[in-house]
């Protein structure tokens, strides 16, 4: 990159000049050109001595020397040059400007100073958060497309990569991808304001970038199969035909299908994989009473991690008569198992009758046929990135149990691979981020204390895990989880309070708030939190045949599945 002093205003005129303001209360800009020309999220740029600083636009405010002349309508009573005259000196627009970075630029290129000054700072200095204030009467200007790049990087298809650009003038904007996985992050917007599609091209840099692994829990089978777009009804191409083998498609159960797309296995759950705490997940969907941990933690403690399938064959009712002819409970009924156990016969009743619904899930076996969980595991640890889809399954008890018991064992082995690491001085695990649609249900107040999810945004950054959580209604999404996302994507949101629970915890919310408000309904998204070095409003890219040609390359071929089998010489209504 260019000096930055080489930058001259020539190139990029100023739109006004500093006339007050603090740090607190935000900057007051002259403007100097018409008002139409600046909107509100504004990324510019104001140079003060060897100072620049860069901030966002929160508000314009019209202006006037004197209130007369602002109520009066000299334009109808005075001719139109004296009018414009008049108004020239009478009437402005202010800009509120947030200052969020400096940098210190040194000399002015060519002085006396400069040789010495450059000696002693070999490289470019980095931005720092902002700490003083410019001069009265420092110009402001829009920031170039340098300006840009010197703050988010220059997309390299690799690391830093291009989630959009700025509404005005277009100039890309970047997202660090290394950065981004660190700590956990959120992607939130109503429903049709396109999170899913920027969901789609964030994990697709993931993938591209190849310094992580990501398992991604597919409640509505958006990500892994090709899918067809509700707005535009064109085809919209999934993370597996454009990765291949890359990208390992598991399907919920033995049933589950992609169309004509094969699972690359089936994930089928071993009963006696089922903890205590599994089911505890579930108590506010199965509407456990006070009395269930009770008597789960005596089942696993008289049967051993057999409990769920001993659980299963033991009847509820069951009686039979005595040597003395009384009905007393049957060997195999849950009133037997309890009086021997020294729980209550009622409360154990209760809770089998309501483990019904889990126990007759297809999906969880005595005995599974494959290594199905330890297979997603093996694939995550090897770099290869795994879409789990619901297919059938997509109620809320399938997604709570599954969900967080596969991520429970990812939990424990990737603790237990940091771990090994430290003891041996051996390679880090690779990064994983777990994808979680419709967080609310598996994040909100009641059960966030009770969830592993919960756990991994609190605790697992050091063991090289964090999560990527997709919903649109971020309020309902439990304070302190939300306090631990260091990266916040959103796109348009109508309620006040997902408004600010996406701002919660962030410097300068009351000004950022009326940006997010404003936003359109598709395709723009505040970027803002720890993964980013200022908040700003950017266009989000399109999900489209360009996004894959500038992302892949020449290895963007193949396309959907649809155009494989055509240039295959397959019908796209072929069938087995």
């Amino acid at each position: 990159m260019t000096d930055l002093n080489m930058q001259t205003f020539e190139q990029n005129k100023p739109i006004g000049y500093v006339v007050g303001g603090g740090l607190e209360a935000n900057l007051q800009v002259r403007l100097t050109v018409p008002p139409q020309e600046v909107q509100e999220g504004a990324f510019v740029v104001i140079d003060s001595g060897t100072w620049r600083f860069y901030g966002l636009v929160t508000d314009l405010q019209l202006g006037s020397t004197d209130p007369r002349f602002a109520d009066e309508q000299s334009e109808l009573r005075l001719p139109a040059g004296l009018a414009g005259l008049l108004h020239g000196q009478t009437l402005f627009t202010n800009l509120n400007v947030m200052p969020v970075l400096m940098i210190d630029r040194g000399p002015e290129p060519g002085s006396l100073t400069y040789e010495a000054w450059r000696r002693e700072h070999p490289e470019n200095a980095a931005p720092v958060t902002v700490k003083t204030v410019p001069s009265h009467h420092a110009p402001v200007r829009l920031a170039d497309a340098e300006d840009i790049a010197q703050i988010f990087g220059e997309e390299d298809n690799h690391n830093i990569f291009c989630v959009g650009h700025t509404r005005e003038q277009g100039h890309p904007v970047c997202l660090n991808l290394e950065k981004l996985v660190q700590r956990s992050s959120g992607i939130f917007g109503t429903t049709g304001s396109g999170k899913s599609f920027l969901a789609r091209m964030i994990l697709a840099g993931l993938i591209h970038a190849g310094h992580t692994a990501t398992l991604i829990f597919d409640m509505h089978n958006e990500y892994g199969p090709d899918s067809i777009s509700s707005d535009t009804s064109q085809a919209v191409p999934g993370l597996k035909g454009k990765f291949g083998a890359q990208v390992r498609l598991v399907g919920l159960g033995a049933k589950t299908s992609f169309g004509k797309l094969p699972a690359d296995f089936t994930l089928e759950i071993a009963q006696s994989d089922i903890t205590s705490e599994d089911i505890l997940l579930l108590s506010e969907e199965l509407n456990l009473n006070e009395t269930a941990a009770t008597v789960l933690s005596a089942l696993e403690r008289d049967l051993g991690d057999q409990w769920f399938s001993a659980f299963a064959d033991m009847r509820n009712g069951a009686m039979e008569q005595n040597e003395d002819g009384k009905l007393v409970p049957a060997p195999d009924s849950v009133a037997f198992w309890a009086n021997q156990a020294g729980v209550n016969a009622k409360s154990a009743e209760a809770l089998r009758s309501k483990l019904d619904r889990v126990m007759r899930k297809d999906y969880l076996v005595r005995s599974t046929a494959t290594r199905g969980l330890q297979e997603v595991i093996d694939s995550l640890e090897n770099g290869i990135h795994v879409i789990l889809s619901f297919g059938e399954y997509s109620n809320d008890l399938d997604y709570l149990l599954v969900t967080n018991l596969l991520t429970r064992k990812i939990r424990d082995r990737w603790k237990k691979l940091t771990e090994d690491s430290y003891k041996d001085k051996g390679k880090q695990p690779r990064p994983l981020v777990v994808v979680v649609e419709e967080a609310h249900k598996l994040l909100n107040r009641g059960m966030a204390s009770q969830t592993i999810f919960s756990t991994i945004a609190r605790e697992m950054r050091k063991y090289y895990v964090t999560l990527l959580i997709i919903d649109q209604r971020p309020s309902q999404i439990y304070d302190e989880v939300m306090s631990q996302l260091g990266t916040r994507i959103s796109g348009s949101l109508g309620d006040e309070d997902d408004i600010n629970a996406v701002l919660s915890g962030l410097p300068g919310r009351a000004a950022l708030r009326g940006m997010l408000a404003k936003l359109q309904p598709k395709e723009e998204v505040l970027m803002l939190g720890w993964g980013v070095p200022m908040p700003i409003p950017i266009r989000s890219r399109r999900y489209d045949a360009r996004f894959w040609q500038q992302v892949l390359g020449n290895q963007a071929q193949p396309k959907t599945i649809a155009e494989i089998n055509r240039s295959l010489g397959f019908e796209a209504d072929d069938s087995d």
